[in-house]
């Protein structure tokens, strides 16, 4: 089975969340981009130097979340990605929530490794009914010329209820086989909210071929407990401020959670 990041154990991917991008309802008009760009400097800054493996940006506050993304909205993000890329030391990827071809183009225009994204399956979600487009993703991969960009199946979305019945396992190896996941993300119900661990582990133990990530709430408190039933975590909310999402990445709090994992690899 193929590492999710080349040489590295068991890693832990750490969240930039992008403020508001133009157009959007808490777009800060009178700091427009340049105040963007300088907290995702900051959030990257902080991130590195409390040594963290890898780095996704994201578009979380663009509340409320839409499933198709606006060409305003991936430009503004492929913008701020790239305006920062000088200052990335390690491998990154994007998502932009909830569109997989819109993320997959941001990761084109800016050099990105992988994508996190919904790919696959049906649901009843706050944005409606949620139907992913995993075809034309993977198709775009192809035909912009960069199908070594890794895509990370996230198979239990945020914010919705899946409408297929079939057990968490069971869709898992679906997407693999059929829908060609390089890699499968487990989440709890919300952002920053735990992965329920029974899941995890028949997710683990059902895919064999692709590295299998706890997606959604790891704590320097529960790290222990859920990093080995997986091969690695994305971590968002416990590297904030205070633990609240919508706060800036506080280096101090990525360095303990850090030197937590280093104890378990």
């Amino acid at each position: 089975m193929p590492d999710i990041l080349p040489g590295q154990k068991k890693p832990v991917i750490g969240m930039v969340h992008i403020g508001a991008l133009p157009g959007t309802p808490l777009y800060d008009e009178a700091g427009g981009m340049a105040r963007l760009i300088d907290g995702v400097h900051a959030d990257l800054e902080a991130l590195q130097q409390g040594g963290i493996d890898a780095v996704m940006f994201g578009n979380e506050n663009d509340r409320p979340y839409s499933l198709r993304a606006p060409q305003a909205s991936v430009a503004a993000m492929s913008a701020v990605v790239a305006a920062v890329r000088p200052a990335i030391t390690v491998p990154f990827g994007v998502n932009y929530l909830w569109d997989p071809v819109a993320s997959v183009a941001i990761a084109v225009a800016t050099g990105a490794t992988f994508v996190r994204e919904i790919f696959t399956g049906v649901y009843a979600s706050d944005m409606g009914l949620w139907v992913p487009d995993c075809e034309n993703a993977a198709k775009a991969r192809r035909q912009l010329g960069r199908p070594d960009i890794r895509l990370l199946f996230n198979i239990n979305a945020e914010f919705a209820a899946s409408l297929d019945t079939r057990p968490i396992a069971l869709r898992a190896r679906s997407a693999v086989f059929s829908s060609l996941a390089d890699a499968i993300l487990v989440s709890g119900p919300i952002t920053g909210q735990a992965v329920d661990q029974s899941d995890l582990r028949a997710v683990r133990e059902a895919v064999t071929e692709v590295p299998v990530l706890a997606n959604t709430g790891l704590t320097v408190d529960n790290v222990a407990d859920i990093l080995p039933i997986c091969d690695g975590c994305i971590v968002g909310t416990t590297f904030k401020r205070d633990g609240i999402t919508w706060n800036p990445v506080d280096r101090e709090r990525v360095a303990r959670f850090m030197d937590r994992v280093g104890t378990l690899r």
